[in-house]
């Protein structure tokens, strides 16, 4: 064989080799572009999915989180969220026992009145300051979204008819919402 016979034939092997191991293309002009296989066609559809589907479990496990963290502050603040309430009254506290003490060898009667009208005005100061308000409701008209009526009684004179005539027990609001009912005595 001659020199351009063998070299032919070299040329033509690789150029079937080339095409039969992927180097070439289908058009055999050999510029080393592969056309992309089944398996690669699958596996770049399904990487967007399970691109997504991490997201989506990550997205979910940090929601999860956070609805634990809520629950989980929203039950502390259940367990110390009287605690101000609490700490406020403490010292009323102390001033009754301090007036307790004190009345054991009181003399003067005016003297231990005038100590619990001071206590009581303390408290009642203290209850405003978390929005606490007695209701005020002596000689209005009956009102029964704010007070109970207990007992009917004959009133004096036709003026005070449908009016409260005594309250037996004092209603409160906290910041404008009925938390106690008045009890109170009708005239009829």
């Amino acid at each position: 064989m001659s020199k351009e016979e063998t070299t032919n034939k070299e040329t033509m092997n690789e150029n079937e080799n080339g095409n039969e191991n992927g180097n070439g293309n289908e058009n055999g002009n050999g510029n080393g572009n592969e056309s992309p296989t089944v398996e690669e066609k699958t596996e770049e559809t399904t990487d967007p999915v399970e691109e997504m589907n991490k997201k989506y479990i990550l997205l979910y496990a940090e929601f999860d989180n956070y609805r634990k963290r809520t629950a989980r502050e929203k039950a502390d603040l259940i367990k110390s969220g009287g605690s101000d309430v609490i700490k406020s009254i403490l010292p009323v506290i102390d001033d009754l026992e301090r007036a307790i003490r004190a009345n054991e060898t009181a003399t003067d009667l005016e003297i231990v009145k005038e100590g619990f009208r001071l206590i009581h005005h303390k408290f009642m100061n203290i209850m405003q300051a978390k929005g606490v308000k007695a209701i005020d409701i002596l000689g209005q008209e009956f009102n029964a979204d704010i007070s109970e009526a207990i007992a009917n009684v004959p009133a004096p004179n036709d003026e005070m008819k449908g009016k409260v005539m005594d309250v037996v027990e004092n209603g409160y609001t906290m910041n404008d919402t009925v938390i106690r009912f008045a009890k109170v005595v009708v005239g009829q």
